[in-house]
């Protein structure tokens, strides 16, 4: 037990410390890729908060989420006002809401930090970790969910940390590094104020907590690189080419470019080779409903069966109510040179504001924020399709996680227990613009990886393309705004499923209890301690 007592910093102090945690926070993610930032990036935060009340902590925090947000989604302006036709000042505004809603997160973790910090300080290390982790997760799910830009997805460049992300996801890594943050902060207030009068001790069982979980995570990780290079040196290899057309959003729903988008297409498939496993387009790859052109369709299958390749790609599909009126569903369709159709994904998770207007009953004087061919329903049915025409060697089954849909950890683990040995991610990110956006997004396809210990291959419209090993590691990808056709093979996994595959957000799940207890020790703490002021009082 050590005792606290600390200076009361100006406000201004205060401010320009949250305002560079909000700075730093940016630019731990793509494509600045100071991953390394995150290891520190909230010890300004943390100092901000010394001596605060709940409520001024919720404040400070808060406003450092929200400029952190700004700085890290500033492409929703590009997304709306580019493409979506909204004015720029309420492009502007509507990015500053999200911002804001996203920064409430941080607010409630710096609630959360200043009431650990007064009833728990010696396990602080644990509890605010558990806490942020907590928040993340519920961020997964509220409204929808907006997952984006996780702390933990800023070090998916860092193999041996993410690792540990196949038996908690990626929010055990979000983990880790609050819990260094945590520590850093300790250690250097125990700097600062060791010469006071009434200073604190050093806090040792941090430091070593710390080191030891922080070890074990770094060793785990070299082990199990070592251990998917093992097995991808025996799997099975698909051969695959992936397709970027690079088609200019204001162009891909011109009826009079369809030719030139389907010429388009048509080159760069010819250039991945022929006698693939498989080819792969992008999301919404033609401009037309697939099923209702058959003049389309035959310049489709005179392609496959000039390549003699199987094809994946992403369509719009019309379908009815039963009172007639239509409903579109964002699909993914898989052809055989032989067969045409042999399989359908329909989207399942949809972009609110972007494919649908949630509550739209309610919300009924609203339109969707991105202009685009209409409303879409979630799909049913099954989350994976086998590839057809397969030698009896391969086996393969694909889980297509579509665009939005690579960002939810729980709904691609889904894929993969229902049997997918591969991952590919079919996306639109023209939408983004010149931005970061492409770049964070596709950062968090390695999780997905290294999650399910299963190879990703990305399309693209406009970049990031790639392929991306079970380990995690980017075996290679495309620039943004570039016509490239690729060729290459991953591995297909028969492996036993991971941790996280089998068994989901346990390691989450796990935080919210130990924050709930944090919370209720605290709660009952200060309740004893108020009976007993009153106590002392009347006697």
């Amino acid at each position: 037990m050590y005792i606290l007592l600390w200076c009361s910093y100006p406000p201004l102090t205060r401010l320009l410390a949250v305002g560079l945690t909000g700075l730093l926070h940016p630019l731990c993610f793509p494509d600045f890729d100071l991953g390394w930032l995150a290891w520190g990036c909230l010890v300004p935060l943390h100092w901000a908060l010394t001596d605060l009340t709940t409520s001024k902590a919720f404040r400070y925090g808060w406003l450092a989420g929200t400029i952190a947000f700004v700085g890290t989604i500033p492409w929703v302006i590009t997304a709306m006002n580019q493409y979506g036709q909204v004015p720029l000042a309420i492009s502007a505004l509507l990015m500053l809401l999200l911002a804001a809603y996203l920064g409430l997160y941080v607010g409630a973790y710096a609630w959360g930090y200043a009431l650990l910090h007064r009833g728990h300080p010696s396990l602080i290390w644990l509890g605010a970790p558990s806490l942020w982790v907590s928040l993340e997760y519920l961020r997964t799910y509220a409204f929808s969910g907006f997952p984006w830009a996780l702390l933990g997805y800023s070090q998916y460049q860092w193999l041996p940390v993410i690792q540990v992300s196949d038996m908690t996801g990626v929010y055990g890594v979000s983990f880790l590094v609050v819990m260094v943050n945590v520590a850093i902060t300790s250690i250097s207030q125990w700097i600062v104020h060791r010469k006071d009068e009434l200073s604190i001790a050093f806090p040792k069982q941090q430091a070593i907590g710390v080191i030891l979980i922080l070890s074990i995570s770094l060793a785990y990780g070299h082990w199990q690189i070592k251990q998917q290079a093992i097995l991808d040196q025996s799997a099975t290899s698909l051969s695959i080419g992936l397709v970027q057309p690079n088609i200019s959003q204001d162009k891909k729903w011109d009826q009079t470019y369809i030719n030139e988008t389907l010429k388009r297409y048509t080159t760069l498939s010819q250039q991945t080779g022929k006698n693939l496993d498989l080819l792969i387009w992008p999301e919404a790859a033609t401009p037309f409903f697939f099923e209702k052109e058959p003049a389309y369709q035959k310049i489709i299958l005179s392609l496959l069966q000039e390549n003699q390749s199987p094809l994946l790609f992403g369509s719009p599909t019309l379908r009815f109510e039963t009172d007639g009126k239509p409903y579109l569903l964002n699909s993914a369709y898989i052809l055989s040179p032989e067969h045409l159709v042999t399989g359908r994904y329909d989207k399942r998770h949809l972009v609110p504001f972007g494919e649908y207007v949630p509550l739209k009953s309610l919300l009924f004087f609203l339109e969707k924020l991105v202009v685009g061919i209409g409303d879409f329903k979630p799909g049913q049915g099954p989350l994976t399709l086998k590839l057809p025409d397969q030698p009896s060697e391969l086996h393969a089954t694909v889980g297509i996680p579509i665009c939005f849909e690579i960002i939810f950890p729980n709904l691609v683990r889904h894929m993969a227990n229902e049997g997918a040995n591969i991952l590919v991610t079919l996306t639109n990110d023209a939408w983004f613009g010149d931005s970061s956006a492409p770049y964070q997004h596709f950062s968090m396809a390695v999780f997905r990886a290294v999650e399910n210990h299963l190879a990703v291959a990305r399309a693209a419209n406009t970049g990031i393309s790639g392929v991306i090993a079970p380990d995690g590691g980017i075996v290679t990808k495309t620039s943004i705004f570039t016509q490239e056709a690729l060729t290459t093979s991953i591995p297909l996994r028969r492996a036993k499923p991971s941790f996280y595959t089998q068994f989901g957000d346990v390691f989450s799940w796990g935080c919210v209890i130990l924050t709930g207890i944090f919370l209720l020790s605290y709660r009952m703490t200060a309740s004893d301690q108020h009976a007993q002021n009153i106590s002392s009082h009347k006697t």
